[in-house]
């Protein structure tokens, strides 16, 4: 009787021993990155060592890892520092500018470091230092697109006063001038201020240069930043939108939490968004 029921049991459970199934991925069309800002607490060894440890291979640079002074050495050696690490520095920003020769300025120095893409936020200046957005430094930057053909993506930053609040406001601002002109997109930012950032992502896909991505605790105001598998915004739906629209650029993770120790959240929210990725194959 025994040996009548263990036989069956021992038959099924070889039955079930099937070699492991290799996950198949997709190759996907974009990047993933971490903006620059995510490390300011941080020197670049330290934050090379943060990206190598999560497998991350693209920096958006922020100049207090690579300052507008630097000479051709120091560009040199940033570069060189990054590649040793398998990390490419894609873009420069966000950088706010205020004058035309501050505009002269990050496009001379975007040519110098080798990169075609300045995040930016061009502003104007009031009597009680006060930032507002700057129609007119933006057909300036339209000028400077032409003459070095680098791309130019205006930064949103929700309902915080900070000029260029949503991806809607923005594109009333670059509609009408040079197609090179376009937006970095920050999806949390943007459901911040109430505006659906995947929507606007599918609206202006030919105009979006750049992402930079984050999860919060809710869409108002009052939201922070949170590790992304926490978070409100849905990134199924956001995975959806990269592969309908196609999107090639950098998505660059902004991750704003515990930044004196932003490794736990960094690896917990790329390896979230992998994994939606990797489930929605």
């Amino acid at each position: 009787m025994k040996t009548r029921l263990i036989l069956p049991f021992f038959a099924a459970c070889a039955a079930l021993a099937q070699p492991p199934q290799e996950v198949k991925r997709i190759d996907e069309p974009f990047k993933v990155g971490i903006a620059g800002y995510t490390f300011h607490k941080f020197k670049l060894p330290e934050t090379l060592a943060m990206m190598k440890r999560t497998d991350v291979h693209y920096l958006c640079i922020k100049d207090f890892h690579l300052p507008f002074k630097s000479t051709d050495e120091e560009i040199a050696a940033f570069k060189k520092t990054c590649a040793d690490s398998g990390v490419t520095g894609y873009a420069l920003g966000p950088i706010y500018s205020t004058t035309r020769e501050e505009i002269d300025r990050d496009f001379a120095f975007a040519k110098r470091v080798g990169v075609n893409l300045i995040v930016g936020v061009p502003v104007t200046v009031d009597a009680n230092k006060k930032r507002h957005p700057s129609p007119e430094l933006l057909k300036y930057v339209g000028t400077k697109v032409k003459e070095t053909d680098i791309r130019y993506a205006v930064h949103n930053h929700g309902p915080d006063g900070i000029p260029y609040a949503t991806a809607d406001e923005n594109m009333g601002y670059i509609k009408d001038l040079d197609s090179r002109i376009g937006l970095c997109l920050d999806i949390g930012h943007n459901a911040r201020a109430n505006e659906d950032p995947f929507e606007a992502l599918e609206k202006y896909k030919d105009r979006v240069y750049d992402i930079h991505w984050k999860n919060i605790t809710e869409f108002s105001k009052k939201g922070h930043g949170i590790e992304v598998s926490r978070g409100k915004l849905d990134y199924a739906q956001f995975v959806k939108t990269l592969r309908k629209i196609n999107y090639t650029g950098v998505c660059s993770l902004e991750y704003e939490k515990d930044m004196d120790d932003p490794l736990p959240g960094i690896a917990e929210s790329v390896g979230y968004f992998r994994g939606v990725m990797d489930t929605l194959r």
